[in-house]
């Protein structure tokens, strides 16, 4: 369960553009459609979480989700790692981001498949050994240097990025348990300093 979570939490990322690297929060919300017969897709949206806050500030994100037993994500650049916490464990769980089980099979991009927020939005299309994963996004929209994530090869993530050279507006995951879809409904550019992306005080840490 807690691999499918971190493979499904990172690679998942308006009526705003922004000219440089978007700096900020972004809110998704989130529907399941179960793979497994009994689990509901209810279920796994209690689990995992049907909103996601989402932080990014040059090399370092972190989100924030409204699961019962997921409860957040961060990855800090300058240790390349990811933490991530859970309601049944009193500590972050980190793991290496340079160390990726998945790999690209196939990659398909179509052009002005939908419009999110008035926005035209291609498709890529990533055919893994995970699965299907399946991106929308304008590259004028939400910014993203795959240059600040260079050694983050763990979910595809860098090669996302070089691709699209933004975030995403709404992403479809699917994996043999489930299927994610991810919608933007929110954009806040924020200005954070640096312990927005620092684990919290009193919260230990153990390697995944």
């Amino acid at each position: 369960m807690k691999k499918i979570i971190f493979l499904v939490i990172t690679t998942f990322i308006t009526s705003f553009t922004f000219g440089q690297n978007f700096e900020g929060k972004i809110i998704y919300n989130n529907t399941f459609k179960s793979k497994i017969s009994n689990i509901t897709d209810e279920q796994w949206s209690v689990v995992m979480g049907s909103k996601f806050e989402y932080f990014i500030k040059n090399g370092n994100y972190k989100t924030i989700s409204n699961g019962t037993i997921f409860q957040w994500q961060l990855y800090i650049n300058k240790e390349n790692k990811i933490f991530n916490k859970f309601a049944n464990s009193t500590k972050a769980l980190w793991m290496d981001a340079s160390n990726n089980e998945d790999e690209i099979l196939k990659t398909e991009i179509n052009k002005n498949v939908t419009t999110l927020l008035g926005h035209k939005c291609d498709e890529l299309v990533l055919t893994c050994k995970s699965g299907v994963q399946k991106y929308y996004y304008n590259s004028s929209v939400l910014k993203a240097d795959a240059s600040l994530f260079t050694n983050h090869n763990y979910a595809n993530w860098n090669q996302f990025l070089k691709t699209t050279k933004s975030l995403s507006l709404k992403s479809i995951i699917e994996t043999d348990q489930f299927i994610l879809e991810s919608i933007v409904t929110e954009i806040i550019p924020t200005k954070f300093d640096s312990k927005t992306f620092e684990i919290p005080a009193g919260i230990e840490t153990a390697k995944q």
